[in-house]
This record gives structure tokens, C-alpha cells and sequence, in this order.
């Protein structure tokens, strides 16, 4: 069900070029809540016709436009943004995809496009997707929003955690549902014939999104063909409808259907906090526990190459466990690159020697870690921080040998050398004193891991 007639011109109306001028935004948003009965079906319809207007160039003023961007977010005011039916359209507003043939060309115009901000209206849509207090900012006009000085601004709200969540959710539509194409295609050059006639202007608009035909809510899509259920040999009536023994028949329920996945999602915002913050005891233990609980949950909350860095600096126990669980992932081999090629540090080496004491790692990927540190020492200038990651590299590397992790025979010469350089440190005569020993056969090594090397590394 579309708009009726007479719901198009009271929208139409509150977009009047005029109003919008002189009317403050949050007069313009009470306006709309007045003569609207917003349910939660109908909000849908009105901001579903505010997205066409704006996406097919029918509302001739920036202000106009101003004006129904701010509508579109009053009907769902108070609600979470990943849970609006346009969230999409805020974050194409402010990050609009590019489309250029070349560097230096004029930005292309393609079929529903929605339009393209100045700053001082990105700056205001930021504030209203925002935390901060509405109220000053409603009482403005669109044309004093337009006219404001914001410098040079730049939109920074992180919206990852939403595209995953609207990313999770276009997943779990069939397969028709995600391929269907709206049936209105805007021409690319925008001519705007409309504009000189007020009255054509509103017809068309009409003619879009009202009646039983609107072409708002419309979509082309596959046709789903299946085949016909065979015919019974006796009886006019399809075998499909009427089984022959309706005992082996019993309803199945799924219990989990419509319960919120609240644990996959408290689990992502632990992880956004754990690139940013060492997490508490509690949280640690709360997102370690709905890993353990959901062994597909790693998987899902936003774990990439590029922020394990970040994961292992700031919370290296999480790092461990989550990488632990995706040793059967198609990315580890990048997880482990990443990993080995970060900068050195006392959680790193942490990681690296918990790992390798756990699982078997790739001989190349430990022997290029001990490279990398060893470089490391070689070339940090503070000679404090110096002696104290050359006194950490030969207790990993003591850690490794002493439990086969490595077989040292293969960077002997390189480590043996990084001993002798750094021979004033204690830990490096000790772990020169080991090769010597090792070379002539004096000891003899543990074959397997033991207990004490999985702690912690000690700086």
C-alpha cells in the first residue's frame, strides 16, 4: 500500500520551496509528525517516497533536499541507526561511491543516485547521526545549515560495525530477494523540465508514489521456477499435496527463529573496544566464553589481517585464543604474515611464543619472526629500549630452542652473531653459552613443550 493522494500533497507541501525557507527544521519535523500517524508500517511509505524524491532529482532546492534528509531521520528518531530501513542512505550520503572514468574527470551521474553534499551539510548530518544534543541545530533553517561555515570538516563516523550488521542481514535474504532491480531508472543527464511548471512537477511526483500502481515499492526480479509435482495414476490430484502415510510426517519448529543474536553481537562491540583499549578481566572473560560457546563466532565479528596488529598491543590473550580458532581459516597464512612482520614488541613475542608452543607453526614464518627481531635490535637507537628487547629476544629465542621449536642449526650463524654483538648483555652470553654447548653435543634437549615455556615472556 503507497501513499494516498491526499498523504503525497501534505508531504509535498511540508517540501514546499517557500516553507522550507522560512520554517526552522524541527517546526518542519513536528509538522510531519503531526499530520502523519506514524506506525511503524507507514513510516516506511513516507520514507520510502522521501528516498525516491531525493534519489530521482525531484526536489529542485538544496533546502528542499536539506529539509527531507532531516525527515528521513525524524521517522526513526531514537532508534539505532543499523536498525533503520535507510541506513544504507545516510552512509552513501556521506560517503558517496566514485565513479570516474579518470583521474581529473567529472564525477559520472548513474541511475538512483542520491545527492551530493557540501560540507556544511555533511557536517550536519554528522551531528544528527551523532550522540551529541539536537535540540540547537533543529532550530536552525536548511538555508542557515547550508550557509554555515564548518572549515574544513571531514565526516569520521565509523560505520563498520553497521555495514556488517546490514551486510549480515542482505545475506540472509534469498537469492531473488538480492537481485532485483527497481523498475524507475533516472535518466543520467538531469534535466529538471519540471521546474518551470509547478503543477506538472506535482503530477509527476503523484503519478510515482500514489495509487494502487505506485512504482516505489517495485522491483523486477527472477522468476523462481520450480517443477510441477507429478500427477497420481488414480486420481486427479498431485502427489505433493496428499502423502501416502501421513505418520512419517512430523512438524518441524525451529526454536531459534526470531531470537535476537544478542551474543554475536555483544562479541563484535568487545572486539571493536579490544583494537582500541585493553579490555577488563570481565570482558575478556565474557567474549572468550561466547567464542568457546560458538565455534562459527569467530568468524563474525569483524576479525581482519589488518587489525590483528592492533588486537595483539592492546589485548594479546584475545589474540591468542581468536587466532587459535582460526588455524583452520583460508587466511591464516595472511593472519600469520601480518603477524610476524608487525613491529616488534613484548606482547608480539608473547603472541609468537604462546602460538608456537600450541600449534605447529610454518617453519618460514618463525624463522622470518627471529629475523625481524634481531634486525630490530640491530637498528633501534635508544640504547635502553635496546638492551631491554635484545634481553627479551634471547629469552624467546632460549624458549624456542630449548623445546625443538626451531631447529636452530638453520640460523645458527645468524644468531650466533647476534650474540657476539650484544655479548654485554647477560641473556645474549647465556644464549651464546647454549650454542657453543649445543654445537659440541654437551647437552641434550627436552623433546617436547614443557609448562613453564607457555607463560609470559618477562622484559
Amino acid at each position: 500500500m503507497a501513499l494516498t493522494v491526499e498523504q503525497c500533497d501534505i508531504l509535498l507541501d511540508i517540501l514546499d520551496e517557500v516553507k522550507v525557507r522560512t520554517h526552522t527544521l524541527e517546526g518542519l519535523s513536528n509538522e510531519l509528525h503531526k499530520k502523519f500517524e506514524l506506525s511503524d508500517y507507514f513510516k516506511g511509505e513516507v520514507g520510502t517516497c522521501l528516498v525516491m524524491l531525493l534519489q530521482q532529482d525531484l526536489l529542485k532546492e538544496p533546502e528542499q533536499k536539506l529539509v527531507a534528509i532531516t525527515l528521513l531521520y525524524e521517522l526513526y528518531r531514537g532508534e539505532s541507526l543499523a536498525n533503520t530501513p535507510f541506513a544504507n542512505v545516510f552512509i552513501h550520503l556521506l560517503r558517496p561511491p566514485e565513479h570516474q572514468s579518470n583521474v581529473g574527470a567529472p564525477k559520472l551521474e548513474y541511475p538512483g543516485q542520491l545527492p551530493r553534499l557540501s560540507l556544511p551539510e555533511k557536517h550536519f548530518l554528522t551531528q544528527l547521526l551523532s550522540d551529541v544534543p539536537k535540540d540547537a541545530i533543529l532550530k536552525k533553517t536548511a538555508a542557515q545549515i547550508i550557509n554555515s561555515d564548518v572549515g574544513n570538516f571531514q565526516p569520521n563516523i565509523d560505520f563498520s560495525l553497521i555495514e556488517l550488521l546490514l551486510a549480515e542481514k542482505q545475506s540472509e535474504l534469498p537469492q531473488t530477494c538480492r537481485t532485483g532491480i527497481p523498475v524507475i531508472l533516472s535518466l543520467p543527464e538531469k534535466t529538471n523540465s519540471y521546474s518551470a511548471d509547478t503543477q506538472e512537477y506535482e503530477v509527476l511526483v503523484k503519478k510515482i508514489a500514489t495509487g494502487e500502481n505506485a512504482y516505489i515499492n517495485k522491483v523486477y526480479r527472477p522468476e523462481f521456477v520450480t517443477l510441477a509435482p507429478p500427477l497420481l495414476t488414480s486420481h486427479d490430484e498431485l502427489v505433493w499435496l496428499n502423502p501416502t502415510n501421513p505418520k512419517e510426517h512430523t512438524v518441524a519448529y525451529d526454536v531459534t527463529m526470531c531470537v535476537p543474536d544478542t551474543a554475536g553481537q555483544e562479541a563484535r562491540q568487545l572486539m571493536n573496544k579490544a583494537y582500541k583499549s585493553a579490555l577488563s578481566l570481565q570482558q575478556q572473560q565474557q567474549l572468550l566464553s561466547e567464542l568457546e560457546n560458538d565455534s562459527k563466532l569467530v568468524y563474525h565479528i569483524g576479525l581482519t589481517p589488518s587489525k590483528l596488529p592492533e588486537l595483539v598491543e592492546n589485548n594479546p590473550l584475545i589474540a591468542i585464543e581468536v587466532l587459535l580458532k582460526l588455524m583452520q581459516s583460508k587466511q591464516i597464512t595472511e593472519y600469520f604474515s601480518v603477524l610476524v612482520n608487525m613491529e616488534m614488541s613484548l606482547h608480539s613475542m608473547e603472541v609468537v611464543n604462546r602460538l608456537t608452543t600450541t600449534v605447529d607453526l610454518p617453519t618460514e614464518f618463525v624463522h622470518l619472526y627471529i629475523s625481524n627481531c634481531i634486525s630490530t635490535c640491530e637498528t633501534i637507537k635508544d640504547r635502553y629500549m635496546q638492551n631491554r628487547l635484545v634481553r627479551l629476544v634471547c629469552v624467546f629465542l632460549q624458549s624456542l630452542i630449548r623445546n625443538k621449536i626451531i631447529n636452530v642449526q638453520e640460523l645458527f650463524i645468524e644468531v650466533q652473531a647476534f650474540c657476539i654483538e650484544f655479548s654485554r648483555i647477560r641473556e645474549a652470553a647465556a644464549l651464546f653459552r647454549l650454542l657453543k654447548q649445543l654445537e659440541s653435543g654437551e647437552i641434550g634437549l627436552v623433546s617436547s613443550p614443557t609448562i613453564s615455556t607457555k607463560g609470559k615472556l618477562e622484559g
